[in-house]
């Protein structure tokens, strides 16, 4: 795996899997590794902003990114420190001045995110003034990027129930978080973004999960130009690509790809007689996967 890659899944955690016994379709008995997850309360200095399911690695990023994805954070906040308390499952996020978000509490709307996914009413705010930079996307480098986040030693793999997502530069993940819900797994990459300054200008993020307003609003907030999944998309997600001059791909499987907005940054450099198609173990897992989420996988 390439050297580029910072922060990679730890499926031999075991504190992220837990093994159960059952029966499988002829009756046999089975063991099998099941997800972890546990809730967390998130605190800024001392208000209490929200509780979460998650699968409990991470925190600290994932409370960081969870509270810019916000807007309850800017990027250039002064973050003076972030604590977490395992046993009690409480993360507190501390700036040097004290915050005050009842109004932004009262506004939470239900989104489509999984696992208690939650967006305020002005989850848009500042979204229409975002100029995403021009960047561009070789189809040579989604292939080779597609095949190593495939071979890509995962929880996803291990025991499934759960969404991955991906930093990336050029052909080469750089972070590769996962979660119970793809809202908390972006918010990971976010707070780590945060942390490590790490600019969004020539990235690629990738996401196994359906290509929604949510995911959309997220991205580009992020400012990264180009949004990439093996899902399908929503109406919404992809008007707000186009009208926010985001790339959106979709329903990439193989050697397969579709699509619909900021297309003007895709080269078609890549001979399709080289690409691979997915490995059988991998199709089967998501494809199992997908129709038990009633997922897109078309």
């Amino acid at each position: 795996m390439s050297d580029l890659l910072r922060v990679k899944p730890n499926p031999a955690d075991p504190r992220l899997t837990r093994r159960v016994t059952g029966i499988d379709h002829t009756g046999a008995p089975i063991e099998t590794a099941v997800t972890v997850e546990r809730p967390m309360t998130l605190f800024l200095n001392g208000q209490e902003i929200v509780t979460m399911m998650t699968i409990g690695d991470r925190p600290e990023d994932l409370a960081l990114g969870y509270l810019l994805n916000q807007g309850m954070l800017k990027p250039d906040a002064v973050v003076t420190g972030v604590d977490y308390d395992d046993d009690l499952g409480v993360v507190i996020v501390r700036t040097p001045e004290r915050t005050d978000f009842e109004e932004k509490l009262r506004k939470k709307t239900l989104t489509s995110g999984c696992a208690q996914g939650t967006a305020f009413g002005d989850l848009m705010e500042g979204f229409a003034q975002v100029s995403l930079p021009k960047a561009e996307l070789r189809t040579s480098w989604l292939y080779r990027l597609l095949h190593r986040i495939n071979t890509l030693p995962t929880l996803y793999l291990e025991a499934g129930a759960i969404h991955g997502c991906a930093l990336c530069l050029r052909d080469q993940p750089v972070v590769y978080m996962e979660d119970v819900g793809r809202h908390n797994a972006v918010d990971k990459i976010a707070g780590w973004m945060f942390r490590e300054r790490e600019t969004p200008d020539d990235k690629i993020f990738y996401t196994t999960g359906r290509l929604t307003s949510e995911m959309v609003i997220k991205t580009v907030r992020m400012g990264i130009p180009i949004l990439v999944s093996r899902s399908g998309f929503t109406a919404w997600g992809v008007e707000l690509a186009k009208e926010a001059g985001l790339t959106l791909i979709g329903r990439c499987k193989g050697r397969r790809f579709v699509a619909l907005a900021g297309t003007e940054r895709i080269v078609f450099d890549a001979d399709l007689a080289y690409v691979e198609e997915e490995s059988a173990k991998h199709w089967r897992k998501n494809s199992a996967e997908a129709m038990a989420a009633g997922d897109d996988a078309s």
